[in-house]
Parts: structure tokens; C-alpha cells; sequence
């Protein structure tokens, strides 16, 4: 069960930076604004709540890795961010670290 936590705690770190992305272009920046900081909430309990049986260290690089590949993927795929070799070669190492991460465990 931690291990899902842990998936849905990465999922809803990708929606932080997404609402305050949103809060710049839509005219109420009120609700992207409440989308992050109820992403960050939810989050935070979810990885609360992973780390009850998982490493700190392995939880809290999992959490990153995924906010951080998703994100990039968002903003390549809805906001128009480069999509340059260099960029996805760099998102698949955070990957190869996360699987390393969970494997050498």
C-alpha cells in the first residue's frame, strides 16, 4: 500500500506547479492557485503516509522524480516547452535513478 501512496503523493506533486502555472494564464488566478496549494496538502500527507514502511531517502527520490518527469512532461505536451534530445535524455536518467533507487533496495 506504501508504494501507491507513494505513486499518488508523486501524482499530486505534479499538480502544485501546475496551478501556479495555470494562475498565470487563466483571469481568476484564485483557483489555480487553490489547485496548488491543495496539491501540496494531499501531496505531502500521501508521502507522509509512504515513508511509514519506505526508506526516506528512496521516498522522497521517488516523489521528486516523479513531480519533477511530470512535470516536464506537461509542459512539453500543454505548454510548449522544449522537447530537445537533451532534455528527455535527462528526465530518462531521473528515471534510471528512481528504478535504481527501488531496486538496490
Amino acid at each position: 500500500m506504501s508504494w501507491i501512496y507513494l505513486i499518488l503523493a508523486g501524482l499530486f506533486e505534479i499538480g502544485w506547479p501546475l496551478g501556479l502555472k495555470l494562475s498565470q494564464t487563466m483571469s481568476s488566478k484564485f483557483i489555480g492557485v487553490s489547485m496548488a496549494v491543495v496539491c501540496m496538502a494531499v501531496s505531502g500527507t500521501f508521502l507522509w503516509l509512504a515513508q511509514r514502511t519506505i526508506p526516506i531517502g528512496t521516498a522522497y527520490a521517488v516523489w521528486t522524480g516523479i513531480g519533477a518527469v511530470g512535470t516536464l512532461l506537461i509542459g512539453i505536451l500543454f505548454f510548449g516547452d522544449s522537447a530537445s534530445i537533451g532534455r528527455l535524455l535527462s528526465a530518462l536518467l531521473i528515471v534510471v535513478g528512481i528504478v535504481g533507487l527501488k531496486l538496490a533496495h
